[in-house]
């Protein structure tokens, strides 16, 4: 572990969407930030899962990918020249004297601050790999090719067949997503009944009931095996309850069984819980330990709605409380952005 210890205002822990916009409200009340994330990249699950996903309820976006969005809040929170520690997780958090903390991460990283904005989304997540045998062997074989958890360009899979597997929003959202783009899209889930939006349920059908789309239902199957050589997928086997089992020639499986989610070393910080969120004041975003904020899907009160743009107004609210931690003898005077702007 390294001996330096760095010093910032303010810790963020997540570098997704709420993450990002909270380095911006914190910079416009000249508060510096720090950014730690487990990802390589910033962005969180919209870039990990979903870069070329649409969003439809961004102000004054009618609609936009997932990634684009993500760039857009990195150039918002430019200006204010955040420090990324990226590919590391916040291991620990230390009470100091004056009231600060000392977050130190897996990667030895130490960092002393004022006050600590917990953006962490849903916690440590990874996907939830579906009990095939020797399935190993085809992940991460390329693009467009074996077992994929996530879509990055739906590009990759131009002429592909691919082969879907789930009845959630994800099965379902990439099931529609990709049919502009695959030769062939099998659509494998064990009962005709599925979980995800009714529109995009009809939307898939109205798809599978057109030949020339590509698009076809394999109900009621689950997966069974797969078939290949050196890593090559070539085939994925389905079966039924009753055993009947049926081969789908494909190039590539997209198994979508949903996240495995935990909170990791959050949840050893002495923070209030309440089913694994952390519960804070909706006036503040304050938890239960001075100093410690969290916004964004990690956070629960009355009546919360897990929605990015709430997650921003979260980070406002944070941030403006985390002031008087910052800036202890001074005022705040309220001023808008088209007041003051944005420094240069």
């Amino acid at each position: 572990m390294s001996e330096t210890v760095e010093s910032t205002d303010v810790v963020i822990v997540g570098a997704g969407p709420v993450g990002l916009f909270a380095v911006f409200e914190l910079g416009m009340l000249k508060i510096r930030a720090h950014v730690v994330d487990s990802l390589d990249v910033i962005g969180g699950q919209c870039q990990a899962l979903y870069p070329e996903k649409p969003i439809y309820d961004i102000p004054g976006y009618p609609r936009i990918q997932a990634g684009e969005l993500v760039r857009r809040l990195e150039e918002q929170a430019e200006p204010f020249q955040p420090r990324y520690h990226l590919g590391q997780r916040v291991e620990k958090l230390t009470p100091r004297e004056g009231g600060r903390w000392l977050v130190e991460t897996s990667a030895g990283t130490r960092i002393e601050c004022a006050g600590v904005v917990i953006a962490a989304g849903v916690g440590a997540f990874g996907p939830n790999r579906p009990p095939l045998a020797g399935i190993e062997a085809y992940e991460g074989r390329g693009p467009g090719v074996g077992v994929h958890y996530m879509v990055g360009r739906r590009e990759d899979f131009r002429g592909k067949r691919v082969v879907i597997a789930g009845g959630g929003d994800s099965a379902l959202d990439w099931t529609l997503s990709l049919a502009e783009f695959a030769e062939k899209v099998y659509v494998v889930h064990r009962r005709n009944k599925f979980r995800a939006a009714p529109e995009s349920v009809s939307r898939m059908r109205a798809l599978a009931e057109a030949p020339e789309s590509g698009v076809e239902l394999v109900i009621p199957y689950q997966l069974h095996g797969l078939e290949g050589r050196d890593g090559n997928l070539d085939a994925v086997i389905v079966s039924t309850l009753d055993g009947e089992t049926r081969r789908l020639q494909a190039d590539a499986l997209l198994p979508f069984f949903g996240l495995s989610m935990n909170l990791g070393p959050i949840a050893e910080w002495g923070l209030r819980l309440e089913r694994d969120l952390i519960t804070v004041d909706p006036a503040t975003c304050a938890t239960s330990t001075a100093g410690i904020y969290a916004i964004g899907d990690i956070a629960t009160y009355p009546n919360k709605l897990k929605l990015i743009l709430c997650g921003f107004s979260e980070a406002a609210m944070a941030a403006h409380d985390i002031f008087s931690r910052v800036y202890p003898d001074e005022v705040l005077h309220w001023e808008y952005s088209t007041t003051k702007g944005v420094p240069g």
